[in-house]
């Protein structure tokens, strides 16, 4: 290190760009962007982080970037800044060269911060920001270390789901690993436990399509939470765009360790989507710490109150909003994301709070700059971009008015379907555009059902097990007297808060999950399912376990009873079923509007008497059951043309008591085929049914039925038939007698042999499909990985 430092001391201009810590090689270029400073000095520190060893004054500032080259210097490297300029807090500036502050480019951070008030600007002790403090924070900060970005990706390529296959499964890196029985002990709760074949397979054997990790970038813990014994378990509180959270690597090298988790779940054919927070950061308001951005260039970083620049505007809720309105704040988000895109392999971005992301000075503009930048981006246009509609400030409520190209987050479908299962009044005219897709938010513009990613459940929240079983939030363990957390959770218990030995209560309870997962599997849109929800795990009624890095938060493996396992295959059916059928997945939003050329609506709307819905069964407030019948014929496209998918009826009823609900006489068949239905979740008792006959549906359940037409052969019911078996005989989770240890096992078979043909769809796409792909099981064509 010594030998290195001498040579680095030779220093030379460098170039502005690229941004950040640049080894090509022969050296290293150091680029750092501040308009409002006088100097920037680069500290080098030994390998260690804990001796600074030299300062040097970077020498040219090209347009508001300051530079340098050491010719010498060498990946490994530890350095952070210490920036020159006012400390005049009420004209929005904060400088104070006794912070070190972290690189926003830097690609890796050494160490941890160690709370100490050395950390703030101000005097911390005062309470007055006004003040300036002079005590170096080196020693309690973690170190920006200079990477070589060299990695060996073999074959690894990313696997371009489509939109209208695409299934999330939102999860946490170290809270699914840290209790994985097939994870080894010394891979517990990291990227390398996240690459494990066991927590691949499983993964795969669900029918998920894309992994959502929640925020992996560098995040801070907060104060406040290590004086209480907590932690900032959901990391959103970001202090670096770029670098890989380390705590989460067991090898010590985060970067690799992600890749090679990248790679490993792209092998499996499964999508990597992060969770994002480039809306705030971890310096809080104008009493937060001086770790980066506030001491680089706060007034260029972040949004200030225009008359009080002292202040922050806070339209996160979290002290401070970053500035996106500024080209230079713009390009470091952007650069962020093609860094992940291209350099780390990643698939696509879920944003969080991501109404900031579209903000300008005058408010959300679905024209504003960073969500122009990401539709003429070659990159950023070809990766999934979800955003998370809302945010805490003015006109913060935007879901549906994104710009195309871009899903959103929709809670009016996790809402309206909480409270229609819950059985609350009036609810079917709600229910039923969220079953299509949301088209009275989302179809416009040329934008696609897709947009709209449905879901229950999600991390900020109750789980599906917690949301059918208590009434009222418990986080008392938050340390905040239950106060945290939303009130307004739409949830029931059903008779008893909490676990229950009730074996009438445990059944409905069952029956409602399957309930809400079916109605969100088979909904149009992209739907998303939270971890563990497809095996009824429980976060005791915490439904805001931000701070709990423990057993609360972490998906409890070994807590999977026979009710879990039962679940899991039910959700492993009712995703083959989803991806079987066409219909349930159109790339074009349901409208019920009749097609007088084709003598077809697409959707007809049914009462339990198989007459169609009208407005005084609309306005019904005790109605609670219906049938969605899907026209097969529909055009299913922008070709004018009948389409030739099967027909499916929906229904749902969550009325307490059964209800009688006749099965509609339609075109083109005589018999209704049973695939779900949430009271018989074993298949083995699926029925076919006679058109004209009643079927008894149970109440609070639901039925989807296909068609089998006469005289044709169906390739969607093929496809359906194949992909059950291969369910049933796939690898899936069981658990020894004791139900301690959990391992991935081949489940013996349980799906009967077919007795007769089944029958679909038979279009030309279908047949040209059929040709190119014998194998019903893979419509894509593609071998399994």
């Amino acid at each position: 290190m010594a030998n290195i430092l001498r040579q680095a001391t030779r220093l030379g201009e460098g170039l502005p760009f690229p941004l950040g810590a640049t080894w090509d090689g022969l050296g290293v270029n150091f680029a750092l962007f501040s308009a409002n400073a006088t100097k920037v000095e680069l500290c080098l520190f030994d390998e260690n982080g804990e001796e600074e060893l030299e300062r040097i004054e970077l020498p040219e500032f090209t347009n508001e970037i300051w530079h340098g080259y050491l010719p010498d210097a060498r990946p490994g490297l530890l350095y952070g800044y210490r920036v020159h300029g006012p400390y005049e807090p009420e004209q929005g500036h904060r400088f104070n060269p006794n912070k070190l502050l972290l690189d926003p480019y830097a690609k890796e951070l050494v160490g941890e911060i160690r709370w100490n008030p050395a950390h703030f600007g101000y005097v911390m002790e005062s309470g007055d920001d006004l003040t300036f403090d002079k005590r170096d924070s080196a020693p309690f900060m973690p170190k920006c270390k200079v990477i070589d970005p060299a990695f060996t990706w073999g074959r690894d390529h990313k696997p371009g789901t489509a939109w209208d296959r695409t299934i999330f499964y939102e999860m946490h890196v170290k809270g699914f690993t840290r209790l994985h029985p097939a994870v080894p002990d010394s891979l517990r709760g990291t990227y390398g436990g996240m690459a494990v074949k066991e927590v691949v397979d499983y993964i795969k054997s669900l029918g998920i399509t894309s992994v959502e990790l929640l925020p992996v970038h560098a995040f801070v813990q907060d104060q406040h939470l290590v004086d209480k014994g907590l932690a900032n378990y959901w990391g959103y509180n970001s202090i670096g765009f770029f670098a890989p959270e380390p705590r989460y690597a067991a090898s010590g090298n985060a970067i690799k360790e992600f890749k090679e988790m990248v790679a490993h779940l792209h092998n499996a054919g499964l999508e990597v989507i992060l969770d994002v927070v480039y809306n705030h950061t971890a310096e809080g308001n104008e009493r937060g710490p001086t770790l980066s951005f506030k001491g680089i260039d706060n007034a260029s970083y972040y949004r200030l109150l225009p008359d009080q620049k002292r202040y922050y505007i806070n339209e996160t809720g979290t002290g401070n909003t970053v500035n996106l309105s500024h080209p230079r704040v713009l390009q470091m988000v952007t650069d962020s994301l093609r860094y992940w895109a291209t350099e780390m392999h990643v698939d696509g971005f879920r944003f969080d709070l991501a109404t900031i992301l579209g903000r300008e000075p005058y408010g959300f503009d679905e024209g504003g700059g960073f969500l122009d930048s990401c539709l003429q981006d070659p990159i950023l246009n070809s990766v999934k971009l979800i955003a998370e509609p809302w945010d805490c400030g003015p006109g913060g409520y935007q879901v549906g008015n994104f710009p195309p190209g871009w899903a959103e987050w929709n809670d009016k479908f996790r809402d309206t379907v909480r409270a229609f299962w819950k059985g609350d009044e009036g609810k079917l005219p709600e229910v039923a555009p969220r079953l299509c897709g949301s088209a009275d938010l989302f179809d416009k513009r040329g934008r696609k059902p897709w947009a709209s990613v449905n879901f229950i459940t999600a991390h900020d929240g109750y789980t599906l097990n917690d949301l059918v079983s208590y009434n009222d939030k418990h986080n008392e363990a938050n340390g905040e007297d239950n106060n945290d957390g939303h009130s307004h959770n739409l949830s029931w218990n059903h008779g008893e808060e909490g676990p229950t030995e009730d074996p009438e209560i445990r059944e409905l309870r069952e029956r409602q999950k399957r309930n809400l997962l079916a109605t969100l599997l088979l909904s149009q849109g992209s739907p998303m399912l939270l971890a563990g929800d497809e095996f009824g795990n429980t976060q005791h009624g915490n439904n805001n376990a931000y701070c709990q890095d423990n057993e609360t938060a972490w998906l409890n493996w070994d807590g999977i009873d026979e009710d879990g396992q039962a679940l899991i295959e039910f959700v492993r059916r009712v995703i083959a079923v989803r991806q079987s059928f066409p219909m349930l997945r159109r790339g074009r939003f349901l409208s019920g509007e009749y097609n007088a050329e084709f003598d077809i609506k697409d959707v007809t709307w049914l009462t339990p008497a198989a007459d169609e819905m009208d407005e005084s069964h609309w306005h019904d407030g005790n109605a609670r059951c219906m049938g969605m019948l899907l026209d097969g014929r529909a055009q299913a496209s922008g070709i004018k043309r009948p389409a030739m998918d099967a027909t499916l009826l929906l229904v749902i009823n969550s009325h307490h008591d059964v209800v009688g609900f006749t099965l509609p006489e339609v075109t083109g068949g005589n018999v209704w085929r049973c695939l779900v239905d949430t009271n018989l979740p074993d298949p083995d008792e699926a029925p076919r049914v006679d058109t004209g006959d009643t079927y008894m549906v149970t109440g609070r359940s639901l039925l989807l039925l296909a068609l089998e037409p006469e005289g044709k052969t169906s390739f969607a019911l093929r496809r359906a038939a194949h992909a059950l078996r291969n369910v049933a005989e796939s690898p899936t989770l069981t658990f020894n007698d004791d139900g301690a240890e959990a391992e991935i096992t081949a489940a013996p078979s349980a799906a009967p042999e077919e007795k007769e043909p089944v029958v679909a769809e038979a279009d030309e796409a279908e047949a040209a499909e059929a040709a190119a792909n014998p194998d019903p099981a893979k419509p894509d064509g593609k071998k399994p990985s």
